[in-house]
C-alpha cells in the first residue's frame, strides 16, 4: 500500500490543476482571423447576427449598390447569408425576400425556447413600415408580416420567447412596441409612455427573460443633440403597460464630421439581454460631458430588471479614447460575452470583445477581434478607419462559440464591408 506522504503531492497537484483551467478561463481565447462575409461588390452595412441550436449562424445585412444577378432589387437590399457549419463555411448571400422599395435596419433573432424558430426584421416602404419575418425551415422561406405602418419609423429591435414576438421602433419622437402573441401572426402597436419627448427614442437592444418580462433598452436624443437619456423599458403583462428605468446619461456625442457621419453618430447606445437563469446584463457607452469620448459601462440585475447593480467600466482602454456600438450577448446562468469598438490605436478603430462565467463578477482579458487583411484601404495592421454601421452583433452558437460579425469602412459613406470571427 502506498504511504500516505504520496497523497499530499496528487491533491496539490489536482488543486493547481484547478487554478489553472480557473486561470485559461479568464483568459479570452484567440478569435479566428476575420473574413469577409456578404457580396464582394458594393458595400455591406451593419450587420445583424443570430445563431440556433442546430449548428446554424445567420448574417442579415442591407446590401447597398448592385446586388449580384438581380438588375431590379432595390437599395438597399436585405441580404441573408447562412452558414450550416457553426461558421466555418458560409451559402452563396441571398435577398432575405423579394421587395419594391429600399429595406434598413436589419434585426435577425432565435426563439430562445425552441432553439430553431427564426425571426427578422427591417424596415421598408420609405421608413413607413416594420417588417416582421418568421422561418421555420432554417431561412429557406419565410412568413412575411407587417407589423406596423406609420410614417417616422427608425431602428426596429426585436425580443422573442415562444409565442411572444414583440419589435420596438421610434415614431416621432417616442418609442414604440409592436406585440404579437401568436407567433408573430398579428401585431398590436402601442408608444411606451410616461416619458418626455426627445428628438429621438432609439432602441439598442431587447430580450425576454424566462418569466416572460420583456425588457427593451433605449437611447432618448434631446432636441437639441445634446443630453442623452438611457433607459430600459420592461412589461409583464405581454406589454399592455411599462415601467421606465433610468440607467444614466450621457453628454452629446463626439464630431465626426471628418469622417462625413451624421450627427450623433458616436453618441450613447444602451442594449440589453437575459441569461437561461433570468439575470439581465446592460451594455452601453456613455461622456460625462458634451463632445467627450465615451466610455464603456456594464450593470446587471437579478431582479428582473426591478434593481440593478453599479454601473462598471469593462474597456481597459486609457482615458479619452472613443468608445462606441455595444454588443452582448448572454447563455447559461452567468455567461454574458460583451463586444465594442474604440479608438486606443488612434485614428484607427478596432473590436475588442470579453467575457465572463460568473454574471460580469470578472471578465477574462479583452480580445482584439478585428486585424488586418490586405488589400482593402480602410485596413491597417493597428485598425480599421471608420465602423460602417451604427452597431453590430455577437452570437452563441450551438457548440458555445461567440459568433461576432461587425462592419468596417473608409468612413460613414463608403467604402466597406462586412466581417466575421469566431472566438469563445
Amino acid at each position: 500500500m502506498p504511504s500516505s506522504r504520496f497523497h499530499l503531492p496528487l491533491r496539490v497537484l489536482s488543486i493547481l490543476l484547478s487554478m489553472a483551467m480557473l486561470a485559461a478561463s479568464a483568459v479570452a481565447a484567440p478569435f479566428t482571423p476575420q473574413t469577409r462575409v456578404g457580396y464582394t461588390v458594393g458595400d455591406q452595412w451593419e450587420p445583424a447576427l443570430a445563431a440556433d441550436g442546430f449548428g446554424h449562424v445567420y448574417v442579415l445585412y442591407p446590401q447597398y449598390g448592385r446586388v449580384p444577378g438581380c438588375p431590379l432589387c432595390p437599395e438597399p437590399s436585405m441580404t441573408l447569408v447562412v452558414s450550416s457549419n457553426n461558421g466555418e463555411t458560409w451559402e452563396s448571400p441571398r435577398q432575405i425576400t423579394p421587395a419594391r422599395s429600399g429595406q434598413f435596419d436589419p434585426q435577425i433573432v432565435v426563439d430562445p425556447i425552441d432553439h430553431r424558430t427564426l425571426y427578422a426584421a427591417w424596415l421598408q416602404s420609405g421608413r413607413s413600415e416594420v417588417i416582421v419575418a418568421k422561418s421555420a425551415d432554417f431561412g429557406q422561406s419565410w412568413l412575411v408580416i407587417s407589423a406596423a405602418r406609420m410614417d417616422d419609423i427608425d431602428k426596429p429591435t426585436l425580443a422573442v420567447r415562444g409565442a411572444d414576438v414583440y419589435v420596438a421602433f421610434n415614431h416621432e419622437r417616442n418609442l414604440w412596441i409592436a406585440a404579437s402573441h401568436d407567433g408573430g401572426i398579428s401585431y398590436v402597436a402601442n408608444p411606451v409612455t410616461a416619458q418626455a419627448r426627445g428628438s429621438w427614442s432609439l432602441p439598442g437592444g431587447g430580450t425576454v427573460d424566462p418569466s416572460g418580462t420583456v425588457h427593451f433598452a433605449w437611447a432618448q436624443y434631446s432636441k437639441n443633440r445634446g443630453r442623452v437619456n438611457l433607459y430600459i423599458s420592461r412589461s409583464s403583462d405581454g406589454g399592455k403597460s411599462w415601467s421606465n428605468t433610468f440607467m444614466g446619461a450621457s453628454g452629446s456625442a463626439p464630431d465626426c464630421s471628418m469622417f462625413r457621419c451624421e450627427d450623433g453618430y458616436l453618441g450613447a447606445q444602451i442594449n440589453v439581454t437575459s441569461d437561461a437563469a433570468g439575470t439581465l446584463y446592460a451594455l452601453w457607452n456613455a461622456s460625462t460631458r458634451d463632445k467627450r469620448a465615451p466610455r464603456i459601462f456594464f450593470a446587471s440585475s437579478t431582479t428582473g430588471g426591478v434593481t440593478w447593480s453599479q454601473k462598471a467600466e469593462v474597456s481597459k482602454a486609457p482615458a479619452n479614447v472613443n468608445h462606441a456600438f455595444p454588443a452582448l450577448v448572454a447563455g447559461f446562468s452567468g455567461d454574458v460575452r460583451i463586444a465594442w469598438m474604440d479608438t486606443r490605436n488612434s485614428p484607427h478603430w478596432n473590436t475588442y470583445y470579453r467575457s465572463s462565467t460568473n454574471g460580469g463578477a470578472s471578465w477574462s482579458s479583452e480580445a482584439r477581434i478585428s486585424g488586418d487583411v490586405p488589400g482593402y484601404i480602410y485596413i491597417r495592421p493597428e485598425g480599421f478607419g471608420f465602423p460602417f454601421g451604427d452597431y453590430f452583433e455577437l452570437g452563441i452558437d450551438s457548440r458555445g462559440q461567440t459568433q461576432a460579425v461587425w462592419g468596417e469602412g473608409l468612413n460613414f459613406k463608403s467604402p466597406g464591408s462586412i466581417w466575421h470571427s469566431i472566438g469563445r
